[in-house]
């Protein structure tokens, strides 16, 4: 939950970034592309360093659990 709060939060940052220019013309609109791009790369790999911070916390158990009986060679 944390995660998604701080991405809708960097989310409207970028959006009011954005929206401070009057007008964007042709020369503007590469930088503009620019910077999105590397917003949602940075947002991207944050998002997924913090999942993997999580995942370790909390390690998955095993998917597949056997209730049959162990049978050992005699």
């Amino acid at each position: 939950m944390a995660t998604a709060t701080l991405l809708g939060q960097l989310t409207f940052f970028a959006i009011q970034f954005f929206q401070a220019d009057d007008a964007a013309d042709f020369q503007n609109l590469g930088k503009l592309l620019l910077v999105g791009f590397v917003v949602a790369v940075g947002a991207g790999i944050a998002f997924t360093i913090i999942r993997l911070k999580l995942r370790e916390k909390k390690p998955r158990s095993a998917e597949f659990i056997s209730i049959s009986e162990f049978k050992s060679k005699q």
